[in-house]
């Protein structure tokens, strides 16, 4: 466990960061006075995922590979860090919508069926706890693999050979 602890830190940084952030878009209007712009802006956190795997993986390097580390290593942490990240995003999703934004859901429902792009069951169906839960995973894991391989190719740095 202690080799990997690094990782864990880091996992648990990102969902607490996630949680900041969705505070964040509820207090500026985006779970219901923008609730149209939400889908635009949401996307930024991409920044602050890519930045968070960032200093993950230098603290890897820094503290765990005396400064040096390959790509693999650098990916198989980031792998690592997402698969802390899928285990924390029920928990963290149920917070969001439970405690952070609980009126996210009704406010999204209403917003899709009154511009018609779905009919209530299918936004009912849709924005749902359980349904979210699983996007999150999913997503958590389609974008971690991809934010692992950049951020590890970033990060690497070989020992030079004499």
């Amino acid at each position: 466990m202690e080799k990997r602890s690094i990782e864990i830190k880091w996992g648990i940084i990102f969902s607490i960061v996630l949680l900041i952030w969705m505070f964040g878009e509820r207090l500026f209007g985006l779970h219901d006075t923008y609730i149209e712009k939400h889908a635009i802006y949401t996307n930024f956190f991409a920044v602050l995922a890519i930045a968070i795997y960032l200093f993950a993986l230098y603290d890897k390097r820094k503290n765990y590979y005396n400064g040096y580390m390959s790509w693999r290593e650098g990916f198989i942490s980031g792998l690592f860090i997402t698969l802390v990240i899928l285990i924390l995003s029920p928990l963290t999703q149920y917070i969001i919508s439970q405690y952070v934004s609980p009126e996210y859901f009704p406010n999204i429902i209403r917003h899709s069926v009154d511009k018609g792009e779905m009919t209530r069951n299918q936004a009912e169906e849709y924005f749902s706890l359980k349904n979210y839960i699983v996007l999150t995973a999913v997503w958590a894991v389609i974008s971690g693999v991809i934010t692992a391989a950049l951020t590890a190719l970033i990060m690497r740095k070989n020992k030079k050979r004499l």
